[in-house]
Formats: C-alpha cells, structure tokens, sequence
C-alpha cells in the first residue's frame, strides 16, 4: 500500500491524495450510476464525481473517457460559481456530450439513462449516430469544445482551422469543378469505371465505389494540384474530404435524425412532473422516471420502460 501511495503522489495532481483502500486484483461492486448526472456529478451530495469501475463499467477506454469528463467538471466546479478557470472559460455551466458528439457521450448518457446489469463496455452498436462518430472527424467534433475549456493548446486548434479551411477548399473544389466525358472516359474505362455520358461535376466521378481521390488525381491534374496546396498532413485532410464527398447523402440524413432529437433535448422536465401523480402515462414509465430523475425529454425517451405514447402525453401536458 505504501508503495502505491507513494506513486500516486508522484502525480503533481495527486500530491495530496488520500487513498481509501490499495487497488488489488479485479473488482465489481458498483454504485447506481442513474443516481449521476451527465457531467458524471452525483445528484445526492453536491461536488462528488465518479469515473470508471465505480460506476459499472469496465475497460481501459471506458474508464478514461469518464475519467476525462469527470476531471474536467470537477475542475470547473472547483471554482466559483460565474468565475473564470482554464483560461478564462466561466465555470457556472457543465460540460457534458452529446450522442452525436462522441463515444463518451453515448456512454454516459446510457449509465445515467439506464443504470447498469452487468459490467458495461462501450461497443460501437450502442451509438445510434455511429456515421457521425467516425475517426477521421473527432476533431472536427471535439477540438473546438476543447480549446474553449483551456485543454487543448492554442497550436492545436490554429492547427484544426487549418486542416478544416484545406478540406472545405477540396470540398468546394469538387463540387464546381466540371468534367467533360472526352477527356477522362478512356482513363475511367482503363480503371474500370463507366464512361460518362454527359458532362459532370467532379463530386460525381469520387462518389464512385470504384474510384478516389489517388486514382483520380492522375486523370484530374487540378485535383492533384488542389490536394498538394496543404503544407503539411495532406493524406489526413485528402481522406476527410473524400469521406465528406462519398457519404455525403448518408451523414446527412444522420445529421437530420439527431437534429430532430435535439429538439427534445432542449425541452427540460426535471421539476416539471409530479410523476408519482401522473396518471397519463404507465405505471412502469412513473417508476422508472420517479427513479432516475431524467433532464430533458430526450433522456426521459431512453429510459426503458418509458414508451413513444407516455413521451407524448408528457408533450401534452407541457402544451407541446
């Protein structure tokens, strides 16, 4: 124990750790996670957060998602309400993530929504907005929230401007730049490609199954000389706006569906409901919503047990 402590305190962060009992072997016991809210902040004692194991959950990425969510609420709770930390960001108001946000997002949301069973991992068919999740976007999703909360570094995020200017350029590029059958149908034939017909739009010709952004470049001298112009990193920016292009139509139409369920995350009902009362909707839906207390509309929507028909009667009486 003496040991584990003294490595704790090596952590500048930990130097003043106080240790409960030593980590050994591989524990399940658990605490209620339906008893947090989304910054992973207890909803009984004002101040506690908890991350990892402790709130069911199992895995090294699990744990340090929570951990990162969790560390940064904790630090901006520490500061007064309305004052300034991490760089000038005020600390009155919590960061959370959405589902279309990230992984983090659709994990917490369902530990807090729906508690826990079993050991929970975070596998990628939980997230419903799995094509808005992808690799090759996380920063485009995340740095900027970074950057206002002072835990990305100025470098980074002039650097994601960057890289987001280059692939808007691409973008942009393919979708104005017209292709004349004459002068790419023997090389689209040599690739396997279907000539064309009529005129098109360069878009057209990358949406293709069969064709990219590395084969067309040597048909497309612009193109070659639109994906060379970024200094630096240009297979990353190349592959996001490819992806942009290809699954234009199916990341979209993602991007619709959880539009429409921000709609019912921005309607709040915590406090609204004597739900023990509330007899328009089931009994099951009064109890599991007498038990986890949900924020929004939305979060209410996730609960098992809480059907479509018990959400739209709580729309009804809110004269939604």
């Amino acid at each position: 124990m003496e040991v584990q402590i003294a490595a704790l305190k090596h952590i500048p962060a930990l130097r003043d750790v106080r240790v409960y009992r030593p980590g050994y072997a591989i524990e399940y016991d658990f605490f209620d996670p339906t008893q947090l809210n989304h910054a992973l902040e207890s909803k009984i004692i004002d101040g506690l957060f908890m991350a990892g194991q402790v709130n069911g959950t199992t895995g090294y990425e699990e744990a340090g998602g929570q951990g990162t969510l969790a560390g940064i609420n904790a630090a901006l709770k520490a500061g007064s309400a309305g004052s300034a930390c991490c760089d000038g960001i005020a600390t009155n108001k919590p960061f959370t993530l959405a589902r279309d946000e990230a992984y983090i997002g659709v994990l917490v949301d369902d530990l807090v929504t729906k508690g826990v069973d079993e050991p929970y991992r975070m596998f990628t068919s939980r997230a419903e907005y799995r094509i808005l999740l992808r690799q090759d976007d996380a920063d485009a999703r995340l740095t900027e929230r970074a950057y206002e909360l002072g835990i990305a570094k100025r470098e980074r995020y002039d650097w994601w401007l960057q890289k987001k200017e280059h692939i808007e350029e691409i973008v942009n590029f393919c979708d104005s730049f017209a292709i004349k059958p004459k002068l790419v149908n023997s090389a689209l034939e040599a690739l396997g490609s279907t000539p064309l017909q009529y005129g098109c739009k360069l878009t057209d010709l990358v949406s293709r199954p069969e064709l990219n952004f590395e084969k067309l470049k040597e048909v497309v001298p612009e193109l070659k000389e639109r994906l060379e112009k970024a200094p630096n990193r240009r297979e990353e920016i190349s592959e996001a706006a490819e992806i942009r292009i290809k699954y234009k139509g199916y990341i979209e139409r993602e991007r619709l569906v959880a539009e429409k369920m921000h709609r019912l995350e921005n309607i709040r009902i915590k406090g609204h409901f004597d739900y023990e009362n509330l007899n328009a909707i089931s009994t099951e839906a009064r109890q599991k919503l007498m038990k986890i207390q949900p924020e929004t509309l939305a979060q209410a929507s996730r609960i098992p047990g809480v059907s479509p028909s018990d959400i739209n009667a709580m729309l009804v009486l809110m004269g939604r």
